[in-house]
């Protein structure tokens, strides 16, 4: 009985050891797939053990139930929209009212003793201004001067003289001078006593990237390691990120994967070339296929990539493709921001799904978070185009009472639809509003007015534009021209076209060769510009007596006629606001 018992427990003892072995051999098996996987190159026709779900939002074919994680916010750890390392925002909003002053009195100094001759004659000018300050007043005084690069040379080199130029101050300047193109000047401070300055590699990067030297940026990084300035991941992502932002996606992505055996490919990497893609370079094939490789390399999206995937496809009015990744986006936990349901409400309003892009505003509100400009402007725009002004003036009123500050797109979305009288008011407002009127405002009047045939409402815009102080460019002439011509009123073209070659701005050859064939259009659009002479009467008396439109008909502009209280008509979409 004792034998077989023993022998019992050998057994047992042998099938313990053949398990653990299986198990360990079983572990060691998914170590090697998943280091080969993360060896495979990205672009590597390889789908062994990969998540089915990170392909979902743009393949219809069944697949696995997805792993649902935790709901959750997602912050990222780098900011891949603002590349720059120096905090330029801190400059631009000081509310210290000494610290004000004190600048103020900096650069008054500066701008004063730059007429002297010697660097120790300017700097004791800024000695008599008699102020103690520190490191932040010496940076507020740099920025006060920043668009002249001497002259910040000269504030930093007399912090320096009393000690209260570091870190922040030496970015700030290596910025300026990188601003200004002075790379050399500004090698030379960084090879100087600052040998091994982080913040100013970083912002050398940057800079070099904003100026379109991607592989001198690419250098610098590089140099960091001889420097005494080791990179790790954040100026890794620097580098990425400020390549990304001025254009250079395709060396930022090329320069990430060649050095993942040093920086191992992540989410945030990824994340910083999908918003290259997406939102700098606007190429949704490009964003896709970044999205299927980071399901090759086995990264899991996070909520600011499908926050960038779900813009990206908003702006190509991808209706059904954004509204999937939004349904996914939820059933993985991650908790949809504001900027998710802007691109939302923006496709369902450009796909003339208007009472669902409105449920969605409600929607924000229950949620609790609180709508901005770019979500009424998302709605106002195509309501305006849809014909309901009703609903356009509501949300424009709920701007004005949520204090949501208007802006320029908010302007342009009642210029594309006003008629001529409600036109001037509203470029009256951006004017009191010191939203504009920009050029790109006069280009859509000319556009939507020689849309509806109506060349007499587009040369009072031309006026318009002189009033406002707008300067007129080879894109307004082209327009303006063109359209004309489109109308039949070639001699007002031909007139234009001379006074638009008798001035240095760049010129079109095709509109020589339009003008002098035999325009479309019948003596009816010709007539309507024959007294151009009278338009700037016309703009004075702020209405016109009558106009011709599509169908011959005569238009009553009376009623457009301003009142002796200062109100405009319904059509107008600012006359509800309080």
């Amino acid at each position: 009985m004792s034998l077989f018992n023993f022998r019992s427990d050998l057994l047992s003892l042998k099938l313990q050891r053949v398990a653990a072995i299986n198990s360990s051999l079983t572990i060691m098996l998914l170590v090697a797939v998943t280091r080969l996987l993360h060896r495979t190159p990205l672009r590597h026709q390889h789908t062994l053990l990969i998540h089915p779900f990170l392909f979902q939002a743009f393949h219809r074919t069944p697949s696995m139930h997805p792993i649902t994680l935790p709901h959750h916010h997602f912050s990222s750890t780098f900011d891949f929209r603002n590349p720059c390392p120096v905090d330029l925002i801190h400059f631009t909003s000081q509310n210290n009212t000494n610290s004000q002053l004190g600048s103020a009195r900096i650069v008054k100094s500066a701008r004063k003793g730059k007429s002297l001759g010697s660097e120790s004659e300017k700097l004791r000018m800024l000695d008599e201004c008699g102020i103690e300050g520190n490191e932040g007043l010496v940076c507020e005084g740099i920025w006060g001067v920043r668009d002249d690069w001497e002259l910040a040379l000269l504030v930093f080199r007399w912090g320096e003289g009393r000690g209260w130029s570091g870190g922040k101050a030496l970015g700030l300047v290596v910025w300026v001078l990188g601003s200004h193109g002075k790379f050399t000047v500004a090698w030379g401070l960084i090879r100087g006593s600052y040998a091994g300055s982080r913040i100013a590699m970083l912002v050398m990067i940057e800079r070099y990237a904003a100026a379109s030297y991607p592989q001198k940026a690419i250098k610098t990084f590089e140099l960091m390691e001889n420097i005494r300035a080791s990179p790790d991941h954040n100026a890794f992502y620097t580098l990425l990120s400020a390549l990304c932002q001025n254009g250079n996606v395709e060396e930022a992505e090329e320069f990430m994967l060649n050095n993942k055996k040093l920086f191992p490919l992540e989410t945030d990497g990824f994340n910083i070339i999908l918003y290259g893609w997406s939102s700098v370079m606007n190429i949704e094939h490009e964003a896709k296929r970044v999205w299927r490789d980071m399901a090759r390399c086995c990264i899991m999206p996070n909520a600011d990539s499908y926050t960038l995937m779900i813009s990206c496809l908003s702006r190509v009015r991808k209706l059904f493709d954004s509204l999937k990744l939004y349904d996914e986006m939820k059933r993985k936990g991650w908790v949809p921001g504001i900027e998710v349901y802007n691109s939302l409400i923006c496709v369902l309003a450009n796909e003339n799904c208007l009472d669902q892009a409105l449920n969605t505003l409600k929607k924000i509100k229950e949620l609790g978070l609180r709508p901005d400009a770019t979500t009424y402007n998302s709605l106002i725009g195509p309501l305006c185009k849809a014909g309901k002004f009703k609903e356009a003036r509501e949300l424009l009123t709920a701007m004005v009472e949520y204090d949501i500050a208007l802006t320029i797109d908010t302007y342009k979305a009642f210029l594309e639809t006003a008629n001529v009288e409600n036109s001037l008011e509203v470029l009256n407002q951006m004017k009191m509003a010191s939203l504009g009127p920009d050029r790109d405002s006069f280009i859509l009047l000319f556009d939507k007015f020689f849309r509806l045939r109506q060349p007499e409402n587009a040369l009072r815009m031309w006026v318009e534009m002189e009033i406002y102080g707008v300067e007129r460019d080879s894109a307004h002439y082209t327009t303006l021209i063109k359209g004309l011509v489109n109308c039949g009123c070639l001699l007002k073209a031909r007139e234009m076209h001379s006074e638009m070659t008798s001035k240095p701005i760049l010129q079109d050859p095709k509109l020589r060769r339009l003008i002098e064939e035999r325009p479309r259009g019948g003596l009816l659009h010709r007539a309507q510009c024959m007294n151009t002479d009278r338009i700037p009467v016309l703009r004075r008396q702020h209405f016109i007596k009558g106009s011709t439109n599509r169908g011959g008909k005569k238009e009553n502009h009376h009623s457009n006629r301003r009142s002796l209280s200062g109100r405009y008509n319904s059509e107008n979409p600012f006359s509800r606001i309080p």
